[in-house]
């Protein structure tokens, strides 16, 4: 019986083979290889080439300040639904999760739409007589894309955790003399810290690899990290692909660094009951 059910994991197992390990195994060889066999010569590029670091750089301040804005955004609206009756907070959820539904592109590319020059948002400020604005093609452009298409990856675990936070905690609170505010920051916000932890990671990672939204809505004037290993395996060529690579190694090696803090944290606040205090 237990082995028909580790059947069930086989196809999933050979999925992640060849999906998963092997691309990254590829990495690897192309980043630590050059005709003459080992080398280091193309980490060594990646890192001391002044215009990769600052790409780099900038794609992580994005990021951060992508995963600060969907935190102080998605934890009011996960909070707000898991107060709310059971089946309006589940017919909203369900509204909130629709335009994941979609294609990713098709999203940014609707973004594209209203922030053009002659797009909608446009059309209504000079109907109220307001001049046009440049929305389209600016840093905020790109960050309003990533905030919207990563919100969802805050919410969604930030909302699994409190809606299973034990209302009873509150309300000893309450009658021990604490105020709605103090209630929440002793109670409430500590035991949503792993649902913040995920959250965090949910966003932060594909934020600091996304290259279609600075692309769409930066119009190629905000280079990220993606966007520069792209044109490293797409517009370059072959020649670029050890170098190329490269930025992908190291940019798999902050991920799993970031990945390893985030389960740490994640792991220390379930060791102390999520308690801050």
């Amino acid at each position: 019986m237990k082995l028909k059910r580790q059947a069930f994991s086989y196809p999933y197992i050979v999925w992640m083979l060849i999906f998963i390990l092997a691309p990254m195994l590829l990495i690897v060889y192309f980043a630590f290889s050059s005709e003459t066999g080992l080398t280091f010569d193309n980490i060594i590029t990646a890192l001391t080439n002044e215009m990769y670091m600052q790409v780099l750089t900038r794609s992580v301040w994005i990021a951060l300040k992508a995963t600060v804005l969907c935190l102080l955004l998605g934890y009011p609206i996960a909070y707000i639904l898991s107060t709310m009756k059971k089946r309006t907070a589940a017919i909203l959820y369900v509204l909130f999760i629709v335009p994941m539904w979609m294609n990713f592109l098709l999203r940014t590319y609707a973004w594209q739409v209203l922030l053009d020059s002659n797009g909608i948002i446009n059309s209504i400020l000079t109907f109220l007589g307001l001049p046009a604005q440049q929305f389209l093609y600016t840093e905020g452009a790109v960050m309003l894309g990533t905030v919207y298409n990563f919100l969802p990856f805050m919410v969604l675990p930030i909302y699994s955790v409190l809606v299973k936070l034990d209302r009873s905690l509150v309300e000893a609170a309450a009658d021990l003399g604490a105020n709605p505010v103090l209630c929440f920051i002793k109670v409430v916000l500590p035991q949503s810290v792993p649902g913040i932890i995920s959250g965090i990671t949910m966003v932060f990672i594909p934020a600091i690899t996304t290259f279609a939204i600075s692309r769409l809505l930066g119009g190629g004037k905000f280079l990220l990290y993606g966007d520069l290993i792209e044109n490293q395996f797409i517009t370059l060529g072959q020649s670029a692909w050890p170098v190329g690579s490269a930025l992908s190694f190291i940019l798999l090696v902050l991920v799993l660094i970031s990945m390893a803090i985030m389960r740490r944290a994640e792991h220390d606040a379930g060791e102390e009951g999520g308690m801050l205090w």
